[in-house]
C-alpha cells in the first residue's frame, strides 16, 4: 500500500538528524503553500518546493484526511489558512527575530476534532531566536 509506505518512511526517519539539502525530511520541513501556483514550484527559500491548492486536495483525498497542520513559516497572525481551510500554518514564535512583529499561535484540538487557536501577541521584550537553516530535527 503506497499510503502506508509513505507514513512508514516518515516514522522511520532517524531522529535526531541533520536536515539534508533534499529528500523527504527536507521537503517535510521546508516546503510551503503558494496560492499563485498549480502543482509544484520552486521555493524562494532556495530549498525544497512550493505547492498549490491542488496538491493539498490530492494529499487529503489520498490519505483520507480533512486538514493538514504545518509550521516552520512566519505568518502575521500566528496562524493562516490555505486552500479553503484545508491547510493551516501555525507559527509559535512571536516577533520572530525582532523583524516581523508577528503574533504566535497554539492550535487546540478538541475531542470532537474542532480546532481553535490561542494567540500570543508580541511583547516589547527580547525577540524570538531564528530557526536555524541547518539543524537537528528531533
Amino acid at each position: 500500500n503506497t499510503c502506508l509506505n509513505f507514513f512508514l518512511k516518515i516514522r522511520h526517519l532517524h531522529r535526531p538528524s541533520d536536515v539534508p539539502d533534499h529528500g523527504l525530511l527536507c521537503d517535510i520541513l521546508w516546503s510551503d503553500p503558494d496560492e499563485d501556483i498549480t502543482g509544484w514550484g520552486e521555493n524562494d527559500r532556495g530549498v525544497s518546493y512550493t505547492f498549490g491548492g491542488d496538491i493539498v486536495k490530492e494529499y487529503l483525498r489520498r490519505f483520507s484526511c480533512s486538514l493538514i497542520a504545518r509550521a516552520h513559516q512566519v505568518v502575521e497572525d500566528g496562524y493562516a489558512f490555505f486552500e479553503k481551510r484545508k491547510l493551516v500554518t501555525i507559527f509559535s514564535a512571536p516577533n520572530y527575530c525582532g523583524e516581523f512583529d508577528n503574533a504566535a499561535a497554539v492550535m487546540i484540538v478538541s475531542e470532537d476534532l474542532t480546532c481553535s487557536f490561542k494567540i500570543l501577541k508580541p511583547s516589547t521584550s527580547e525577540p524570538s531566536k531564528p530557526i536555524p537553516s541547518k539543524g537537528k530535527v528531533r
